[in-house]
């Protein structure tokens, strides 16, 4: 086949919702060769936005488009979590964000490419990798123009928001958080908190959720999740839980009688 062969290209350039960015391993894995790449770069098909991956020629790409990239292409577990998915969840109405950045989680094993790295996105990534929870656990998609994305769902995303507190996210602002979640299903949040590898995030969740009185709280089988042993300090000069042998903000013990 001629690798000028304009079925071929139109093919390619529909394949894909516009916006995307093309990785070039996903292209070889589908036939086109590096060469044939070069090709439609010379041709003005195609155009490079770093190393390794490359847009439709006068097309913009954003941040959805290389997130769909990473996710549909390079099969990453990497999504936008924690208080950013929340916000674009519509949970996070109240409080004050940055909208300048946004946060992004993945598995132990996995790095950003380093196009995606070096790309000007408008928006600073701060990139997280972790293992303290199973990779498909607890997502949702979310339909961002013509691209579908896998989000943090509400409980995995509070769950995050918890393991990055108190240095990047603070612990009244999960609380505040969690306060607005009177409706999530206590099943969900049953199957996240026993598969959570964190016993700071799953002590100070329950703490939280307590004292936020919801209803879906009194439904959580606390007996099936390991709360591990000893003694957790989520911050200094705080107040001491006995009963999920935390330390917390001062803030955060009014009206929490009998935790």
């Amino acid at each position: 086949m001629s690798t000028n062969n304009p079925t071929k290209i139109n093919y390619l350039l529909n394949s894909q919702p516009s916006g995307t960015v093309f990785t070039s391993s996903w292209l070889v894995k589908n036939g086109y060769s590096l060469d044939l790449q070069q090709r439609y770069k010379r041709s003005q098909w195609l155009t490079s936005i770093g190393t390794g991956a490359v847009k439709r020629t006068g097309e913009e790409v954003g941040i959805e488009g290389g997130l769909y990239a990473l996710q549909n292409q390079l099969n990453l577990s990497v999504h936008i979590g924690g208080v950013s998915a929340l916000a674009r969840l519509g949970r996070a109405q109240y409080l004050e964000l940055d909208s300048k950045q946004l946060y992004f989680f993945g598995s132990l094993t996995e790095s950003l490419p380093k196009w995606f790295k070096d790309y000007q996105w408008g928006v600073k990534i701060n990139y997280h990798t972790t293992g303290f929870l199973p990779p498909d656990l607890g997502m949702t998609e979310i339909k961002t123009g013509n691209m579908t994305l896998k989000y943090s769902g509400p409980v995995r995303a509070i769950l995050e928001c918890l393991y990055l507190a108190p240095v990047e996210v603070s612990l009244m602002e999960c609380y505040e958080l969690l306060e607005g979640m009177s409706n999530l299903r206590p099943n969900t949040v049953q199957e996240l908190l026993e598969s959570c590898g964190s016993v700071k995030v799953k002590r100070a969740f329950l703490f939280m959720a307590e004292k936020t009185g919801h209803a879906w709280v009194k439904h959580i089988v606390k007996d099936k999740i390991d709360l591990g042993s000893g003694k957790r300090s989520l911050v200094t000069n705080g107040v001491y839980v006995p009963k999920y042998g935390i330390t917390v903000p001062k803030e955060l013990i009014s009206n929490a009688a009998g935790l």
